[in-house]
């Protein structure tokens, strides 16, 4: 470090006085044990609350104060001690920005030896420039115009603590210089390193001008793909899914989002994906990939209860090579009180784009207080899934028979064409607590009913969810949800097309799906659908941090049309668990309508 003026150069030996010092604090419980003498010094410290604790941390005089009286020191040793002491001071308060501070000592007689330090910190050196310089293989780019690289560059001004203006702390352009470097590896060159650095003091200006050169060294760029552990699937899949090909910068991002989308691909249960940083390959980096591959067939069964349907149990079977090729088929059978269901879905192995073919196939009941739909679906089309969006294409079959409680059954169908998809902008897809989700779905087909005539329909739905801190441990989160099949009054579509309100992530305070259309005392799916939640939560207690208190306002119903639309009140309170495999919720809501209490369990976050 350069100062200017009449300056201090920090000497290299306040560098072993900060390494050294976790070794000079004693166990505070043995301050009060009676068998050991009194120490030799009683120190105080006069300072403001953060240079007290530092001085109180690293001065030779705050460590005499742990040694007990059989080291105790003659009065050479006492003076010298005492007399180091200011310069000591400045030392570490330079560390913080304080190049001019009032330092007195006094010491008093006697034993113990009482030594008081009086610090006057006086005005703080503040960061007046900050100059960044490049070198290597970033610059060449910079100077040719590449947009990636001047972008890099421009992100790299604001990588670190250290920004005019703030004060002046060696921790802080420690961590400046390192961060800078750091983001240099990640963006691709992974050789980067700090060439030089110097920060420049004008004690008088009160001010420091901080420069740091950065040497990027090669870009790294991907050769070829090197995998290890493949026994029972392809190679072309783990390729597939690295959604690069030669030539590509390897970014920190980039690599993880290969390593992501490998382990959510459902084949592996082990994955690393790395690259040597040899400069002698940068241009044609070969990318290591390591995997450990799941079983070929695993099952599971579970039982469980919701507040929706009442218990359940369920059979889950998934084969990940279906008669030796490149599928993977996933069937659930769930039966439940008031619902039983059976899905199989059988889909390729990732391809081009990380799409996969599906074939899907559902059969579910579900009863409730005055009807009993049983419906089939049959689904084929297009999926792919990435950490932020996830893209459904198909076409459907759909078959549904309604037998309502006065032995009148309605039997519909319809062929459609759907898009599904899902955007997710969260902190944590498990325990999220900010940024956004957001789910579309829509669809257009032919619709056909012995209760109705047949037409075209199409049907869109959304669901937006927010999350936000507000600071002081509150959490607040957000919810709409709309919907509307859209077809002439005539047209009758099955049942699993039209909307419900009501239950544990819906309107609580009411019955799973009760809130939707009534026509001689029966329930019926509407054709409009609106409900929103504003939920405000926080942590019980510091001594259990997942566990969380929280109130809650609902609103919203399905309805036949949105004229006269009105929705239903609820809200209560709740008990939030947030634990690894997600959030556990205990809700007692109040429904406005029906006047009385429900409790609602719930696990997992929908989107």
């Amino acid at each position: 470090m350069i100062i200017r003026a009449a300056a201090w150069r920090l000497p290299a030996t306040l560098i072993l006085v900060l390494l050294t010092s976790g070794c000079a604090l004693l166990d505070p419980k043995l301050k009060d044990d009676p068998a050991k003498p009194p120490p030799p010094l009683h120190l105080e410290v006069q300072a403001p609350a953060p240079l007290k604790a530092l001085l109180e941390q690293h001065l030779d005089l705050a460590r005499l104060a742990q040694v007990g009286d059989d080291e105790s020191l003659d009065d050479t040793e006492w003076a010298r001690l005492v007399a180091a002491a200011p310069a000591q001071a400045r030392e570490l308060l330079q560390t913080e920005g304080y190049f001019e501070p009032q330092i007195k000592v006094e010491r008093s007689t006697g034993r113990p030896v009482r030594v008081r330090v009086l610090v006057q910190p006086g005005p703080r050196v503040r960061v007046a420039s900050v100059r960044l310089q490049t070198e290597g293989e970033l610059e060449r780019r910079i100077v040719a115009g590449d947009r990636d690289a001047i972008a890099l560059r421009r992100t790299l001004e604001d990588a670190g603590p250290l920004a005019v203006g703030v004060p002046f702390r060696n921790a802080d352009w420690r961590d400046t210089k390192l961060r800078l470097a750091t983001r240099l590896r990640g963006a691709g060159y992974a050789a980067a390193t700090v060439a030089d650095s110097g920060a420049d003091v004008d004690v008088a200006a009160r001010s420091a001008a901080v420069q740091v050169t950065l040497d990027s060294g090669p870009l790294f760029l991907a050769g070829p793909v090197q995998i290890e552990g493949l026994a029972k699937h392809d190679e072309a899949t783990v390729r597939h899914l690295a959604g690069f090909g030669p030539g590509a910068p390897l970014t920190e991002t980039r690599l993880l989002d290969y390593q992501d989308r490998l382990q959510k691909s459902g084949l592996f249960e082990g994955v690393s994906v790395t690259f040597d940083p040899d400069a002698a390959t940068a241009l044609a980096t070969p990318v290591l990939v390591r995997l450990r591959e799941l079983p070929l067939q695993q099952a599971t069964a579970g039982v469980g209860f919701s507040a929706n349907t009442g218990p359940r149990t369920s059979l889950e079977h998934t084969h990940r090579r279906l008669f030796g090729w490149a599928v993977s088929a996933h069937n659930k059978l769930e039966w439940g009180r008031d619902a039983q269901s059976w899905n199989g879905d059988f889909y390729t192995h990732p391809g081009q784009g990380f799409y996969r073919n599906l074939l899907g196939v559902q059969i579910e009941r579900v009863r409730g207080d005055d009807d009993d739909v049983l419906s089939q679906r049959l689904r084929l089309g297009r999926t792919t899934d990435t950490p932020r969006l996830e893209r459904l294409y198909f076409g459907e079959l759909l078959r549904s028979r309604q037998s309502l409680n006065d032995g009148t059954i309605i039997d519909a169908r319809a062929t459609s064409a759907n898009a599904h998809y899902v955007l997710r902008r969260l902190d944590s897809v498990l325990l999220p607590t900010r940024g956004y989700s957001l789910s579309l779905q829509l669809g257009a087909g032919q619709a056909q009913s012995d209760a109705g005539t047949s037409g075209p329909f199409a049907r869109v739905y959304s669901r937006f969810t927010a999350y936000w801190p507000l600071g002081a441990d509150w959490y607040a989160s957000g919810r709409v949800e709309a919907g509307e099949v859209i077809k002439r009054d005539a047209v009758r579509v099955p049942d699993q097309l039209g909307f419900r309100a009501g239950g544990d992530d819906s309107v609580r305070g009411y019955g799973h799906r009760e809130l939707a259309p009534r026509r001689d005392g029966k329930i019926f799916s509407g054709n409009v659908l609106l409900t929103s939640s504003v939920e405000l939560a926080r942590p019980i207690s510091q001594k259990l941090p997942a566990v969380w208190g929280a109130v809650f306002v609902d609103a919203g119903r399905a309805a036949d049309q949105w004229k006269g639309f009105k929705p239903a009140l609820g809200y209560g309170v709740g008990v939030r668990w947030r634990s690894p495999i997600g959030p556990l919720k205990v809700d007692l809501a109040w429904g406005e309508e029906v006047r009385k209490a429900r409790l609602h369990l719930t696990v997992g976050i929908t989107f």
